[in-house]
This record gives C-alpha cells, sequence and structure tokens, in this order.
C-alpha cells in the first residue's frame, strides 16, 4: 500500500511539473503570437488566437517539459514575467521582418503616385499597395511553413533566453537597433526598382517640359507613370515577394544573429 502511495505521489509531482512547464510555454508562445505576422493581426478573433497559443503550447511542451522541470517546479512572478517578455522580444522581431515589406510598399506608393489605391481597404490603414502587398507576403509565410518555424523558433529560444531570467538590457537594445537597421535596408533594397524608375521618369518628364514648355506635361504623364507602375508591380512583385521570403526564413533560423 505504501508503495502504491509512493507511485502516486511520484506521478502528482510528475504533472505538476509538466503542469509548470506548460504554464511557462503558455505564456512565452502567447506573448509571441500575439505579435507574429498572420496569427497575430486585429483581424483574427482573440478565440482563434487563444486555441492556436493552447495548440502551439501542447505542440511544444514535451519537447521543454524536462529542461523546465530542472530550471524550478515552482515558478513565481519574476518567472513568469520573463517568460512573457521572451516571448515579446520573439514576436516584435517577427512583426519587424513585416514591417520592412509594409515600409517597402509605403515607398513603392510614394515613388509611383499609388497611394490612393485600395488605400483603408485592410484592417490597419496603410497607403497605396500596403495592404496588396502585405497580405499576399502573409499568405506566402504561411503556406511556406510559419506555424512550423515559429515552433522550432521557440524550441530552441530557451538555449539564448533562459527561463525564468530577463534578458540582458544593454544586449537586447543592441539586438533591437540592429534588426530596426537590418528591417529599413531591407525595405529600401526592396523598393529600389520603382524608385529608381520613378527618378528616371521624373528626370524625363523635366527634359520634356523644358523642350517642350506648351505641352502640359502632368496630363502626358501621369497616366503613363500609372501604367507603368502597375506594370512594373506586376513583375517586380512576385520577386520582390520571394527575397522577402528567403530573408524572413533566414530570420526564423537565426533570430539573434550578429549584425551585418
Amino acid at each position: 500500500m505504501n508503495g502504491i502511495i509512493t507511485e502516486f505521489s511520484g506521478l502528482l509531482d510528475l504533472g505538476e511539473g509538466v503542469a509548470w512547464a506548460a504554464a511557462l510555454v503558455f505564456l512565452r508562445v502567447g506573448a509571441m503570437v500575439a505579435l507574429m505576422p498572420g496569427f497575430g493581426e486585429t483581424a483574427v478573433p482573440q478565440r482563434v488566437k487563444l486555441a492556436l497559443v493552447v495548440a502551439f503550447t501542447l505542440v511544444i511542451t514535451p519537447v521543454l517539459a524536462e529542461k523546465l522541470a530542472v530550471a524550478g517546479s515552482t515558478p513565481g512572478a519574476a518567472m513568469l514575467g520573463a517568460e512573457a517578455v521572451a516571448g515579446l522580444i520573439l514576436g516584435v522581431g517577427m512583426r519587424l521582418c513585416l514591417l520592412a515589406l509594409q515600409t517597402a510598399a509605403a515607398i513603392i506608393a510614394q515613388a509611383t503616385t499609388l497611394s490612393q489605391l485600395f488605400g483603408g481597404a485592410g484592417p490597419e490603414p496603410q497607403p497605396a499597395i500596403g495592404n496588396l502587398v502585405t497580405i499576399a507576403g502573409i499568405a506566402l509565410a504561411l503556406s511556406a511553413g510559419l506555424h512550423v518555424r515559429a515552433a522550432e523558433l521557440v524550441v530552441a529560444s530557451y538555449d539564448i533566453l533562459p527561463p525564468g531570467l530577463f534578458p540582458d538590457a544593454g544586449i537586447t537594445a543592441d539586438w533591437g537597433l540592429a534588426l530596426i537597421g537590418r528591417t529599413f535596408a531591407l525595405a529600401f533594397s526592396l523598393a529600389a526598382p520603382f524608385v529608381i524608375a520613378g527618378m528616371i521618369y521624373n528626370l524625363a518628364l523635366g527634359a520634356i517640359n523644358r523642350a517642350m514648355p506648351q505641352l502640359m506635361v502632368s496630363m502626358v504623364g501621369a497616366p503613363a507613370l500609372t501604367l507603368g507602375a502597375l506594370a512594373l508591380l506586376a513583375v517586380v512583385t512576385p520577386v520582390l515577394l520571394s527575397v522577402w521570403l528567403g530573408v524572413f526564413q533566414d530570420y526564423l533560423a537565426d533570430p539573434f544573429q550578429a549584425p551585418q
């Protein structure tokens, strides 16, 4: 009888350790999902987000149960807060990758006078083709297995962001600044073909205006610019999205890489 009681006590201790491990994973995953591209959008209902967090937790907890049990079977408020902060760091990194695509779309819109096309059609106000390009990027990332990459990212993050420990503020700030710099560099790189085409168009328009002052070049050039921008968009967008997806997948594989 005593042996049975001892075994039940061991099972209860094991169950308690797994429950605490699941709670820690839930906090980190929940904070990350709140900012993830696709899953964390404002158009996604809160119940769907909660179901996604629970699904991620059920998948990830068995992999990390032993490691989290070693970290402590009874986490305190500080440990729970550290897990939420770690999840926010992971989510902010992925959101900045999506911000690069949105910024590139805004630059394209201003360079090609498409700032009113589909403007305000999405849940978040974006200029020009921002909604179109952003939704396409999110769909491409999800079809490429974003949920699987995100689960792998959470598992790997425990080697760099140990459970129960707040990230170093200085290191986190340096990482964030470097990531922001790479985000805007990527945005300008993606929008470069449209910026160059817009500059060539304005130079040509200026030369025509100097040669023929009587001609209303704006009336002739505006439709040509719009048509050329749409044609260039149709040609460049697949390449633009593939380049962005490659950078995004590289980030998910190594989110804490040294700045290049």
